[in-house]
């Protein structure tokens, strides 16, 4: 807990940022019935009343993201920062540099035909901007993912840009949102010099990246990048880590120790 020390001694300058699926909420099959548990939620709730700032980062949208967390005191970050939901907010502050470009991995999709990725046990969740191809749990995944990765190459060529996860390929308008830029986004105010960020996927590396950033340009003051581990993970994910830890208990015990006050010195 060394490296996170700095965070816990001054909480009205630190920001405390994590992904969600894979990071406080288990991966399940389908995302429709995944569920943060109540012990990472009581470890939010309390951290907001200490911190600064506590904000989600997640791939679904923003208004799902916070609609599973079940705080409203929090930031949430959605569809990998093409979405902003801050604390009171009743709705979505969308990404202006996709305006006018939002239905475009929809279309594309539309030319592949539902059949088609139904056939190759693909299943399409729609996010708006971001369209989901997921396989976890198709009777043959190899197969499904070797078709997700056709469609990532066509997509790529009609100027869309494919983003991987854990098991779902996820197609976008090009430029704009991506998880640094979130981070950039919620840590933009002055009274935060401080942050860590926790997560368990590719996508989250590059809110490893934009931490360290900041901390590079002088923004930050301190900047912990956590991993969480699965047999799932990306190898880089370790890599790039300044504190690892073995999937969603390990993090939960983080969260839990940041929320409680720091011991007064004698």
């Amino acid at each position: 807990m060394a490296r996170l020390e700095p965070l816990r001694r001054e909480p009205g300058r630190t920001a405390i940022l994590t992904d969600v699926d894979g990071t406080l909420a288990p991966i399940v099959e389908r995302a429709e019935d995944a569920a943060v548990p109540a012990a990472a939620r009581e470890a939010l709730a309390a951290l907001s009343e200490r911190y600064a700032l506590v904000g989600c980062i997640s791939g679904r949208q923003a208004a799902e993201a916070r609609r599973l967390v079940g705080l409203d005191s929090l930031a949430y970050a959605g569809n990998h920062g093409l979405e902003l939901l801050l604390p009171g907010d009743t709705a979505v502050r969308p990404d202006p540099s996709i305006a006018g470009r939002e239905a475009e991995a929809a279309e594309f999709l539309a030319t592949a035909g539902d059949g088609r990725l139904d056939a190759a046990g693909l299943r399409l969740e729609d996010k708006g901007p971001i369209q989901a191809l997921h396989w976890r749990g198709s009777a043959d995944e190899a197969r499904a993912e070797s078709r997700a990765r056709e469609i990532a190459n066509e997509a790529g060529r009609a100027g869309l840009e494919p983003r991987w996860g854990r098991k779902v390929l996820e197609l976008r308008p090009a430029g704009g949102g991506g998880k640094d830029g979130a981070v950039g986004s919620l840590l933009a105010d002055e009274r935060l010099d401080r942050a860590t960020y926790a997560g368990d996927d590719r996508t989250d590396l590059d809110a490893f990246r934009r931490l360290r950033e900041l901390q590079d340009e002088g923004g930050l003051s301190a900047a912990v990048c956590v991993g969480v581990l699965s047999p799932e993970a990306p190898a880089e994910l370790a890599e790039e880590s300044d504190v690892t830890v073995e999937g969603l208990g390990g993090w939960l015990a983080i969260l839990e120790w940041l929320a409680e006050p720091e011991e007064p010195s004698s």
